[in-house]
């Protein structure tokens, strides 16, 4: 199907093209949405009789996304959840949950505009691009960890997964050591008084 875009759509084009996508993404997304016109004759005449009103509505709002993006960009947001020694997490950390975040830290962003693959399921910094207009991306970190200072270590760039780890191997090593050096010792008493 043929659409006019009423609005720049990423990897598709600018306002006022007139571009062919699938039926479905037309009829479920594009036209719904009010990002496209189907591109019929009464359409494209339309267009151009709207064309300086939506020009200047998409410079309003990039005006407006470029004021969010210059508090929003390299800022970090941190996420408490409940995970395992490994740093698996229980459950995970969706695109709605970051647009929680964000939006009780004081920025309006919905959770469309949130470029996230698939759910977080680790601990861990996590860089996420934002996109808060479609020429307007910033890039955010979420911190996700198991408590505020587990969050703080990570913060200061420790790997705190592998620390633990590093710590029991530490201590099992350790324990072994001293097992050891206490054995011959003990060998070595029982060997003089049988002799």
């Amino acid at each position: 199907m043929e659409v006019i875009l009423l609005e720049r759509i990423s990897k598709l084009g600018q306002i006022g093209e007139v571009v062919r996508v699938k039926d479905g993404f037309a009829r479920n997304f594009l036209l719904p949405k009010g990002k496209a016109l189907r591109a019929t004759a009464d359409n494209k005449a339309r267009f151009e009789s709207m064309r300086t009103q939506l020009e200047a509505r998409n410079l309003e709002l990039k005006s407006e996304a470029q004021t969010v993006a210059e508090k929003l960009n390299g800022k970090t947001f941190i996420v408490l959840r409940q995970a395992a020694e490994g740093g698996q997490l229980y459950g995970s950390v969706s695109s709605r949950d970051i647009a929680e975040i964000l939006t009780s830290g004081g920025f309006t962003v919905n959770r469309s505009q949130i470029e996230l693959n698939a759910p977080i399921k680790t601990i861990g910094m996590h860089k996420l691009p934002v996109a808060l207009h479609p020429e307007v991306d910033v890039t955010i970190t979420i911190n996700v960890a198991r408590n505020a200072d587990e969050a703080q270590r990570q913060a200061r760039g420790e790997d705190v997964t592998v620390r633990r780890e590093a710590t029991e191997q530490e201590e099992a090593v350790a324990v072994a050591e001293e097992f050891f050096e206490k054995a011959p010792d003990d060998q070595g008493e029982g060997a003089s008084n049988a002799g």
